[in-house]
């Protein structure tokens, strides 16, 4: 059990009584569930392993809703509504398709396995923190489900005649469709599901080990599998041809692509059938022995969800803030709550995890926690930053968790899914999450082996590194020119590659120089410079270089617009990049032709609509108005704009994919008046906040950030004492009070 209260733990509450609602009251998990936000409102508790989702991106025309053709990389969209199922073990804001399986659903009626038939409208949604609920409008059922961190239950509520809960084991959002499963009584079943091909890498598969337990016996219950024709290829066949073979009291195991499993009852109106579902990246035992620990004997649904509300009151409980409209507080939590999501607890309740890129199992040491889903692209931006503030504890253990991955299999990840390398995007960001995380104090790892990952992956050849496979002629010229790598089908992302490597070799040179590697440390602060290869005082933009290192011609800094490929840019066009220089603002000002051209170029992206809210490069554009003596009053225009614009309480709030909590992140830091802008170094530009005062739970003290009416005679003080408008890390937590004056 000492495991299993790791999930959550515990903090003590401040208490506010300006709060009308608890913080977890203020929580709108619709918001951020369209508009490619990717949320969705299902039950989870904070970093847990288990999420129960509902899944409503199958259409009853077959595939209306089809993952592949939409992009679909979220079990739900609120435009929809086709339920067929709840999902088990789902992610949050990602841009691909994954997860999202072991679709759980109730019907009323004679049996019917068939997806494309037994889904339903439905209504009455509602959802808060650890608990989704909805009415089946077809069957008359009402579905409620809440979440342990291991586990989920799901709670179904039925009308009088015959009702069934199908277990369907080949639809999802994943790409793999293959499984096994077994029973062991008559109300248990375990078995094993293929998952993986995240963002389509082949090679990224992992086994989800699961069990699976009915409250009550059935009358009646068996398996199915989806038998598809024979005839021409998959893409030819035509799906009326398709059948379900239904096999009654099947008590051996099945195997096979698109199997299910299915229980029927006779039921009294009202009768209450429950399904709890524990998981596993272990084994089936470790399944079974998640859902018996965390759901033992007695365990009811709303002592479950009790549980989980607990637990995310008191997270969020760390930040309380008072001011500001009622949709300002729900877009707050809501954003912290999304931050809180991911990354996720590995290990199960015995301590046993996958090992990185191996068929190991390790336990990890008493005390801590595994974590995986490191989209770390994003979130070494600011939710890292986030983590380290607010949730130290948590953060020490991310760190570990990617030093213990880069002693398991050579390297730290890039984009970690539970267990495997995706090589998703681009750059080398484990490195200034570690050395952020310790510049900032927390310093409580093997940064011994952490160094030696960071030097190996900033050192061995392209053909060698997996993190840096196009490094040669980084190394060689300072740039990476077109032609030479295309790692996937987003295209030729060099300027955008090499961006990434020279904020880590910015932030790296830093620690080899406190570890007296100074020669090292001299190349990397050369390297770092190298963004400077790529100004093209032609377009006023970075702008990618051909082999011969000419740069591109003909070239259209605003291509890339909207996601278009383009050369050179990932997701983004050259606005969206040139001013990523985040370790070098002054060369990049000064290369621009000094700091009045600097501004004004900055303020023509904003004004001529080229800043994208949800691409992460641009995402601290406003801040850096902030970096020049007069043109502050930007940061503080911009920021609130940005704010009240692009997050809204509405379900497409979020500008875009939340990508695992960075966008809230982005907006969590704003709203209360800083921003990490440099990854890698411990400082933040500060803005107005958006509350009139908020009260953060730091380790052993509290931090308050207040502002005030100043007739416009504008300050910043911390402790009575004026600031200018960026603050290091050591200054912010030892301060009792950052006060703004505007």
């Amino acid at each position: 059990m000492r495991r299993f209260l790791l999930c959550g733990v515990a903090v003590l509450t401040l208490v506010s009584s300006a709060m009308a609602k608890d913080p977890v009251d203020w929580v709108n998990p619709f918001i951020g569930t369209t508009n490619f936000g990717t949320t969705n409102p299902g039950a989870v508790t904070p970093h847990g392993l288990m999420s129960v989702a509902p899944f409503n991106v199958m259409g009853s025309d077959f595939n209306q809703y089809d993952k592949d053709s939409r992009w679909w990389s979220t079990p739900y969209d609120n435009t929809n509504s086709y339920f067929t199922g709840f999902s088990h073990v789902n992610l949050s804001g990602v841009g691909c398709p994954e997860m999202g399986s072991l679709l759980v659903m109730a019907t009323a009626g004679d049996l019917n396995v068939d997806y494309r038939q037994y889904g339903s409208d439905y209504s009455d949604e509602h959802a808060s923190p650890g608990i989704y609920g909805l009415t089946l409008d077809k069957y008359r059922i009402r579905a409620e489900a809440t979440a342990t961190c291991r586990t989920g239950r799901i709670r179904f509520v039925f009308p009088e005649g015959k009702g069934n809960i199908l277990l369907n084991l080949g639809e999802g959002l994943t790409n793999e469709t293959g499984a096994t499963v077994r029973r062991i009584s008559e109300t248990e079943v375990v078995g094993c599901k293929l998952m993986g091909t995240f963002c389509y890498n082949p090679q990224a598969v992992f086994p989800l080990y699961f069990a699976m337990r009915v409250s009550k016996k059935p009358a009646e219950q068996g398996v199915w599998k989806f038998q598809r024709p024979k005839k021409g290829v998959e893409a030819e066949w035509d799906v009326d041809d398709a059948a379900y073979k239904i096999y009654p009291d099947f008590a051996k195991t099945m195997s096979g692509d698109d199997i299910g499993v299915w229980y029927s009852y006779d039921t009294s109106a009202g009768e209450v059938v429950e399904v709890s579902v524990g998981v596993s990246f272990v084994s089936e035992e470790n399944a079974l022995m998640n859902l018996n620990a965390e759901q033992p004997d007695g365990t009811s649904f709303d002592a479950i969800y009790a549980q989980a509300r607990r637990q995310w009151n008191d997270d969020l409980s760390r930040i309380l803030v008072e001011g500001g409209t009622d949709a300002q507080k729900t877009v707050f939590y809501t954003a912290l709550y999304h931050t809180l999501i991911h990354p996720n607890i590995l290990q199960d309740v015995n301590g046993q995890y996958p090992a990185m890129e191996s068929n190991e199992i390790r336990t990890v040491p008493d005390g801590h926690n595994r974590y995986t889903i490191f989209s770390l692209w994003d979130t070494y931006r600011n939710l890292h930053q986030l983590m380290t503030l607010v949730y130290p504890e948590r953060q020490i253990d991310m760190v570990r968790s990617m030093v213990d991955m880069s002693k398991e299999w050579g390297w730290l990840p890039k984009w970690e899914l539970f267990g495997r390398e995706t090589f998703t995007m681009e750059g080398d960001p484990a490195i200034p999450v570690i050395i952020d995380t310790w510049r900032k104090g927390l310093t409580d790892f093997d940064m011994d082996a952490a160094y030696d990952a960071m030097k190996k992956s900033a050192t061995t050849p392209g053909k060698d590194n997996p993190m840096r496979p196009d490094i040669d002629p980084y190394i060689e010229k300072g740039y990476i020119p077109l032609g030479f790598f295309s790692a996937d089908n987003s295209g030729d992302n060099s300027v955008s590659h090499a961006l990434e490597y020279y904020v880590a070799d910015d932030a790296l040179a830093w620690l080899a120089e406190q570890r007296g590697d100074l020669e090292f440390a001299k190349v990397l602060r050369e390297r770092a410079a190298g963004w400077k290869n790529y100004y093209s005082k032609e377009s006023g933009t970075l702008r990618p270089l051909n082999a011969d290192g000419s740069f591109l011609s003909p070239f259209n800094p605003r291509q890339g617009e909207n996601f278009e490929p383009v050369l050179g840019f990932h997701e983004g066009s050259a606005w969206n990049y040139t001013f990523y220089v985040p370790h070098d603002i002054d060369g990049l000002a000064k290369i621009m032709g000094g700091k009045r051209r600097f501004v004004e170029k900055l303020q023509m992206v904003f004004d001529d609509g080229l800043y994208d809210p949800a691409n992460e490069p641009d995402i601290a554009y406003p801040y850096l108005f902030a970096r020049f003596k007069g043109e502050e009053w930007r940061t503080d225009k911009l920021v609130a704009e940005l704010l009240a614009k692009h997050f809204t309480i509405k379900p497409d709030g979020i500008p875009g994919n939340d990508d695992t909590g960075t966008m809230s992140a982005w907006a969590v830091f704003s709203m209360l008046g800083l921003y990490p802008d440099v990854p890698g170094v411990p400082e933040y530009t500060l803005t107005i906040p958006t509350f009139d005062r908020a009260v953060i739970k730091l380790a052993d003290k509290t931090l308050e950030i207040s502002k005030t009416d100043a007739a416009g005679k504008s300050n910043v003080t911390i402790d009575g004492k004026k600031v200018g408008r960026r603050i290091d890390h050591k200054q912010l937590i030892n301060a009792n009070k950052l006060n703004f004056k505007y």
